[in-house]
């Protein structure tokens, strides 16, 4: 028995986390936009106040969606709400208040996403989200997640700023990333665990792109080129808007319930030559 058929059999009967649809990937999207803009929102009352405030949002948060047996879409997205947010403000602060250049923040936040990936696959021998049904997995889950927000945010502002792109090209830069993953995986090059975590924090970058674009003046002097000047706040309640409907549809229909895990393992074992979606 391996180690993570072991953990299935004495953790949660459901996983912790959506499936893979459509859908997640658009909630995903809507989330590092938000994170963007209610971080710069936030930032007009302080920015050391704001990271207080985030931090303690995330804890609640957690201990929200730590306390459920099974994936449920209110406290994950609240979760994930909170960790983009938090991810964010972290970053900003670290190179804008500390003053620590941005090709350093990015490879530091590199490095420990990459070793939170490395810990948790040295641990459980998989990185898959179908493997999330243990205290533990959803511990290496989330620790993966606000390392990859925070590198996200990172990533964005090096290549809108450090590197010239501006928003519209760092729209463009990640928008085409973002593909590749998926195109190497229908491919059969790249492995689909590989291909989800790549996208996953891809997205970041993006949404973050997207909303800075958004909120920003025509004229961002000192941040590689203009945005079209909706604000802050506007983007941020509009967005809040979205992602709000979006929750409620996916609490009410839940059309992102992953099967039992022992429905799972019988597809597999029926199909053993079957690569998973993640």
């Amino acid at each position: 028995m391996t180690k993570t058929s072991q953990a299935r059999r004495t953790g949660y009967p459901y996983a912790k986390v959506p499936a893979l649809t459509a859908i997640f990937w658009v909630a995903k999207l809507l989330t590092t936009g938000l994170g963007e803009s209610a971080s710069d929102f936030m930032f007009l009352g302080g920015h050391w106040i704001t990271l207080i405030v985030t931090a303690l949002a995330v804890v609640g948060a957690f201990v929200w969606q730590f306390r459920t047996s099974w994936y449920q879409a209110v406290p994950y997205w609240t979760a994930v709400l909170g960790v983009a947010v938090f991810g964010t403000a972290e970053a900003d602060i670290v190179t804008y208040i500390v003053g620590v250049p941005l090709p350093l923040v990015t490879a530091g936040y590199a490095a420990a996403t990459a070793a939170v990936l490395a810990l948790w696959y040295r641990s459980e021998g998989t990185l898959s989200v179908h493997s999330i049904t243990t205290r533990r997995c959803e511990t290496f889950y989330w620790l993966t997640v606000m390392c990859s927000f925070a590198l996200g945010t990172a990533a964005g502002d090096l290549t809108a700023s450090t590197l010239g792109l501006g928003f519209v090209g760092s729209m463009a830069l990640f928008g085409v990333a973002i593909v590749v993953p998926w195109i190497l995986h229908r491919r059969g090059t790249l492995h689909s665990v590989t291909a989800f975590w790549a996208a996953y924090v891809l997205t970041r970058p993006l949404g973050a792109s997207v909303a800075d674009w958004l909120l920003k003046p025509v004229h961002a002097d000192g941040e590689g080129g203009g945005g079209i000047g909706l604000g802050s706040g506007a983007v941020t309640f509009g967005g809040l808007l979205l992602f709000m409907l979006l929750v409620a549809y996916l609490a009410i229909k839940r059309p992102d319930v992953q099967d039992p895990i022992e429905s799972i393992d019988a597809q597999r074992v029926a199909s053993p030559a079957e690569t998973p979606n993640a």
